[in-house]
């Protein structure tokens, strides 16, 4: 979706499918209540009961008005997802760091497009002597890798472009 189709009182679809109320727009953003609850005094305000959430150009772009609309996003992205043993791994990292929590982790919001078009999906951080790395997820490989943040940061956001692009790298499309 684009900033411009939200307004106050739309209920939309996020990125992991959960239904969401738009409370207020602003130059950029979106907040929104996430609608779980059975109960509609969580939903009067302002002030509400339930937490407002901001969504930002980049998570505004991955919303959908209806189920139909998010599950042909879905079907036409190119992405391969990720396995389950991949997610157990990705989250038995971030369970390990424990000791030394990742301090950064607006950098493991975005996948980044490497300069070859390879697609870094970044799930969590590794003390390297004072330097931190990012571990990453390679979907398209199904292999994984870790970088130095800076040179992780300094890359660019993936889209969903770079995503088909890279699909279509993968099958000669």
């Amino acid at each position: 979706m684009k900033h411009s189709d939200f307004h106050i009182g739309l209920e939309f679809l996020g990125s992991a499918g959960f239904r969401w109320r738009c409370t207020d727009v602003g130059t950029r953003t979106v907040i929104a209540i996430l609608l779980d609850n059975d109960d509609p005094n969580w939903y009067d305000g302002p002030p509400y009961v339930a937490k407002e959430v901001v969504f930002d150009e980049h998570e505004l772009a991955r919303c959908h008005l209806t189920d139909e609309d998010a599950i042909q996003a879905a079907d036409t992205s190119g992405h391969p997802g990720f396995p389950n043993d991949v997610v157990n791994h990705m989250m038995r990292a971030r369970f390990e760091e424990a000791d030394a929590p990742y301090p950064h982790k607006g950098v493991l919001r975005f996948d980044r497009r490497a300069l070859d078009g390879e697609i870094l999906h970044p799930y969590a951080g590794r003390k390297d002597g004072s330097q931190w790395r990012v571990r990453l997820y390679l979907p398209f490989r199904r292999t994984y890798s870790e970088m130095p943040e800076r040179d992780f940061i300094a890359l660019p956001i993936a889209t969903a472009a770079d995503i088909r692009a890279r699909a279509d790298r993968q099958t000669g499309g």
